[in-house]
Formats: structure tokens, C-alpha cells, sequence
């Protein structure tokens, strides 16, 4: 699965710690997250969602192996 998750954060200028806190996860885990080695739960891309203002598909994309 690829996301532009950095892409989001960047344009609301927050930091993977600030992202981390508002949806209480570790930095590292949104670096893992952004660097597609680790996929989150339903609930954090959900939170995610709601932070971004966007639908979980519009940062999230299925590739064709997943």
C-alpha cells in the first residue's frame, strides 16, 4: 500500500511528532507508516482522516500486490 501522508502533513505544516500525538501513536510510527513498512489499523487511518479532512483513500492507495 503507498501513501502521500507526508504529503498531507506538509501541506497543514506539521511535524511526524505533532501527527503522532494528535492521533497517539509514536513518531517512529509515522515515520514507519510513511515509509510503507508498516500499515496502520482501521482506526488510525480513520483518525487520520479526520485530521486531514480528506477520506482514508484520498492518502492511502492499494498497489496491485496488495
Amino acid at each position: 500500500m503507498k501513501n502521500n501522508i507526508r504529503v498531507e502533513r506538509a501541506i497543514l505544516r506539521m511535524t511526524q511528532a505533532q501527527l503522532a500525538e494528535r492521533i497517539g501513536v509514536s513518531r517512529q510510527t509515522i515515520n514507519a507508516i510513511e515509509a510503507a513498512k508498516y500499515v496502520p489499523s482501521t482506526v488510525l487511518a480513520l483518525k487520520m482522516s479526520v485530521i486531514f479532512g480528506k477520506p482514508v483513500n484520498e492518502f492511502f492507495q492499494l498497489e496491485e500486490d496488495d
